[in-house]
């Protein structure tokens, strides 16, 4: 599951140089730290942020699952990540274009501030902030988390994708160099059917088939008058 997380990750990361990418090469201007130490900072920062609502989403999960409905949590949110991948484009530009300009502005505006000012902490809360801004690809990620139903399986989910975003962000602040259009335009392309994938087995893994891991057997226990749903790895 966590390697999921990576690949969505990674993949999305040359999706995402549009938006991160000047931000990236901003930093690495500013930054003559030794040993790459600012660039892993403010790479650091984003992981952090990408964790935290990974628990949270988690959280909500377990909540839900508490409420009885864990089976149908897991479906409904792998349906939903295969409607979000089918129709990408079009959900991208519903959330990039959504009615949350005036916090998105405040959001741009802190992160510019940090940008300008410089050093290790303005790095660091540049990479919290730069994890907030709207993005299809890490929402679909945050769905993922939600249907793991678990607040530390939500958290190293996203903490797993935060991971995958790191490499390609590293090298073009090294390197100084957005990659090609061409190469970007190849990767992001598989983008969605990957994220079909993962849509797929979280829809695979809540119908409870009696498959080890990918789909848990799932069993009804009674306690008096209730019933509660229970997934079984045998």
């Amino acid at each position: 599951m966590y390697l999921t997380a990576f690949i969505l990750g990674f993949l999305g990361s040359f999706h995402c140089l549009g938006m991160c990418g000047p931000i990236a090469l901003a930093i690495s201007a500013k930054d003559n730290s030794p040993f790459l130490r600012n660039k892993i900072i403010y790479n650091l920062g984003r992981t952090l942020t990408y964790s935290v609502l990974g628990v949270l989403l988690g959280m909500i999960g377990f909540s839900l699952a508490l409420a009885g409905i864990q089976q149908w949590i897991s479906v409904l949110m792998g349906a939903l990540i295969l409607l979000m991948a089918f129709f990408y484009k079009s959900s991208e530009r519903l959330i990039t274009q959504s009615g949350l300009f005036g916090a998105v502005y405040k959001l741009k505006s802190s992160l510019g501030y940090f940008l300008k000012k410089g050093g290790s902490l303005a790095f660091f809360a540049s990479g919290i902030l730069n994890a907030l801004l709207p993005c299809g690809m890490v929402y679909i990620a945050l769905i993922a988390s939600l249907a793991t139903q678990s607040p530390i399986e939500g958290g190293f989910y996203m903490l797993s994708f935060g991971v995958g975003t790191i490499p390609m962000l590293i090298g073009v602040m090294v390197s100084g160099k957005i990659i090609s259009s061409r190469i970007r335009t190849k990767l992001t392309n598989a983008l969605p059917y990957f994220a079909m994938f993962i849509g797929v087995l979280f829809i695979i893994r809540g119908l409870g088939l009696g498959i080890h891991m990918l789909s848990p057997a799932l069993h009804f226990v009674e306690q008096g008058s209730d019933q509660y749903e229970m997934t079984l790895c045998k």
